[in-house]
């Protein structure tokens, strides 16, 4: 049985853990050719291995979002591999917390640049082949930390500027049959909530513990819960969604 995304070319960025590595590996099970990018080297080729094995068409390469010139030209590497890019998902991202008072300007600018230079790069160099197709879906991840968050001055700014970003996009590509959304999670068990703990000096189940006695569904988010809302959006059957912010947190946000 043909998957919803039989036919069609995904690319995420930041795709070898985490949530990116849950949005790739649910695309590639519904039938898409998925390409995806990450700096951790290791870990993409890790992936790459894994999907490769269960027999999924994939292309991966070890791509900084930042640099303009590699982001363009991946794009048209994965275009001239696989035809086309039809969904983008906006996926990679770092975290450098600290209070005001200590973030130092490498913490605001590094965080700044993945989340927005990043998204804004690999958005406009894919929206020109989706423009041409009359086509495409656009995701990009925020967070609940949008909503202001303690020792997260850089990346709640930046994830709040997704979501300004998300809406701006919105309404300029909608009319070339391309929407663009933005999924939000809360607490998620990934390898950047583990960085969390360690930074706050306790264990990463301590973490998870206290996240979940906030959580109204009482328990925690898990990668596959970020795609299974990416894939909503990103289904031919959502068209006429374009420019919300899903917040996937276990209980609403405000």
């Amino acid at each position: 049985m043909a998957g919803r995304f039989q036919g069609r070319v995904a690319f995420v960025t930041g795709g070898s853990r985490g949530i990116g590595k849950g949005i790739v590996e649910l695309f590639a099970e519904e039938g898409a050719k998925v390409a995806f990018i990450d700096l951790n080297e290791e870990a993409l080729r890790d992936t790459t291995m894994q999907l490769k094995e269960k027999g999924y068409d994939v292309f991966s390469k070890v791509v900084n979002v930042t640099d303009r010139e590699q982001v363009e030209k991946t794009v048209k590497e994965v275009v001239d591999t696989f035809g086309s890019i039809d969904i983008l998902v906006n996926n990679a991202g770092v975290i450098r917390d600290n209070l005001l008072i200590k973030m130092t300007d490498s913490d605001w600018e590094t965080v700044m640049d993945v989340h927005l230079k990043g998204s804004f790069y690999c958005a406009r160099a894919a929206q020109k082949y989706m423009v041409e197709r009359k086509y495409g879906r656009i995701i990009n991840i925020s967070s609940t930390s949008a909503l202001g968050n303690r020792g997260q001055a850089n990346y709640a700014a930046a994830k709040a500027g997704i979501q300004g970003f998300t809406k701006t996009l919105a309404i300029e590509l909608g009319p070339f049959g391309i929407t663009t959304n933005a999924v939000a999670p809360g607490f998620i068990e990934t390898e950047m909530t583990k960085e969390t703990a360690r930074r706050l000096g306790i264990s990463f189940e301590e973490l998870i513990n206290a996240s979940v006695a906030n959580i109204p569904v009482r328990r925690s988010g898990k990668p596959a819960d970020i795609a299974n809302a990416v894939a909503f959006f990103a289904d031919e059957k959502s068209s006429f969604v374009n420019g919300q912010v899903l917040y996937v947190a276990g209980g609403p946000k405000t």
